[in-house]
């Protein structure tokens, strides 16, 4: 461990220097450490670990943006794992108190949903056939027949915005028709 920060402080110092070549292998080497120590702090606070890239990609953005910051004369990696430790609480309180639960072994024993009340296809038809003209139409076209928004608008030469608009509003009295009965 102390030969890779050794190696980290010196490219570090290199790179502030100008050397991009190594700033780039400094980069290339922080990142596996960061990532999996990203993982283990979103583990450790309970949360999923897919979150770790994120957190990874702050961490270097800082790097960078405050490079100019770092004491040379000091090690690198204490002041490189202080910045990770900020980013990650920073992602956590940005988060709130959430409890990550993977339900997959759960799956079989969760209760289905319930199941919803049908209307018979007679019920349907009988109030489609109360809708307005154009909205009847719209419904028929995209519902029952599976016909595309922009194909239901060359049809009845309307435009799309006007079909999506029959559509809803042929929709919502359906459903209020339904519900009253």
């Amino acid at each position: 461990m102390r030969g890779r920060e050794d190696e980290w402080t010196g490219l570090m110092r290199s790179a502030m220097a100008g050397d991009d070549a190594a700033y780039h292998r400094l980069l290339k080497a922080v990142t596996p450490v960061l990532r999996a120590a990203a993982r283990r702090g979103l583990a450790r606070a309970g949360q999923p670990p897919d979150q770790a890239e994120d957190i990874v990609q702050e961490i270097l953005l800082a790097v960078h943006l405050k490079r100019h910051t770092w004491d040379s004369e000091a090690p690198f990696a204490p002041w490189l794992f202080a910045i990770g430790r900020n980013k990650l609480i920073d992602m956590l309180r940005r988060r709130g108190r959430r409890i990550f639960v993977n339900i997959d072994d759960f799956a079989e024993t969760l209760p289905g949903e319930a199941p919803q009340e049908t209307v018979s296809a007679g019920e349907v038809a009988s109030q489609l056939n109360t809708l307005p003209q154009r909205q009847r139409d719209v419904l028929q076209s995209i519902a029952v027949d599976s016909t595309s928004i922009k194909d239901t608008a060359v049809k009845y030469s309307m435009s799309e915005g006007a079909v999506r608009v029959a559509l809803h509003r042929g929709l919502a009295a359906l459903t209020a028709k339904l519900r009253d009965q």
